[in-house]
């Protein structure tokens, strides 16, 4: 029961921390210095990622009208051309990642994957949404997601790959992104939930096949069932949680996640010098 109750608590924190640009990866590390699940160090890293798909799950079921590309016209099923437009420009901001993630997965968790580097990208990232929102950089012209062109969208999957460093908060790099290229903030998050079906999913899978390749389909009975604990209420609580953005965003700017991120930041950091 009580490992049960740990992973309601880090399906929680990943519902929230996925969708806000906060860092997942942050409040990840600083929560499993508190609460340790009782499994493997193998199985944990599965764990991490797969239960983000409880989260892209909430995104498909929250926009599935705007993502799903058929359409019902009087008595038949005919393929929407904008939606098919989007997925395009979806899958074409996935590309820097997609080669950058699969060349240099394994450098980047050995290299990058400290408490060090996560403090100082939140940190970083931080001052950043505080310094575009104060100088208003960005143009903010366009205004609906039909308006996104693909040299915008290859441009916020450039942007994506500051996130391939932990703490950067991959919500977080492609919101920047959105906004100093002429994105209004709602577009730009909007457009962030939509490219994280495929990013997330594909990280996800990538994470379970190397796990199966070196450990094997080794899941004991509880393992798995903290894994689809986590991952239902990752669903659920991002569902909330993008509600909320959308809603927060509407009236405000992003300079409160700026100012958490940064103390969140030193909180780690400090944390890790005292206690390592």
């Amino acid at each position: 029961m009580i490992e049960i109750l740990k992973a309601i608590l880090f399906g929680i924190v990943e519902g929230i921390t996925e969708w806000l640009p906060i860092s997942s990866t942050g409040h990840m590390i600083l929560l499993n210095e508190f609460v340790q699940l009782n499994v493997s160090n193998d199985f944990y890293k599965v764990f991490e990622v797969v239960i983000q798909l409880g989260a892209i799950l909430s995104v498909v079921v929250l926009y599935f009208k705007s993502i799903w590309p058929l359409k019902k016209e009087k008595d038949k099923v005919v393929i929407d051309k904008k939606t098919m437009s989007l997925w395009g420009k979806i899958l074409v901001a996935c590309i820097p990642a997609a080669i950058i993630g699969l060349l240099f997965d394994d450098w980047i968790d050995a290299h990058f994957y400290n408490s060090i580097v996560v403090s100082l990208a939140l940190i970083v990232y931080g001052i950043l949404f505080i310094v575009i929102e104060k100088k208003n950089l960005g143009s903010r012209k366009t205004k609906s997601i039909e308006k996104i062109t693909y040299k915008q969208a290859l441009q916020i999957g450039a942007f994506q790959l500051l996130a391939l460093i932990p703490g950067t908060s991959r919500s977080g790099s492609t919101i920047i992104g959105g906004l100093l290229i002429g994105l209004e903030r709602s577009v730009a998050a909007e457009f962030t939930f939509f490219l994280a079906i495929p990013v997330m999913a594909g990280a996800s899978l990538l994470k379970l096949v190397k796990y199966i390749l070196s450990v094997g389909l080794s899941f004991t009975g509880l393992e798995i069932t903290i894994l689809l604990v986590a991952t239902v209420v990752a669903f659920i609580v991002s569902i909330a949680v993008i509600k909320f953005l959308m809603n927060y965003i509407r009236k405000h700017d992003f300079k409160a996640f700026g100012y958490y991120r940064i103390a969140l930041g030193l909180l780690v950091l400090l944390y890790f010098i005292i206690m390592k």
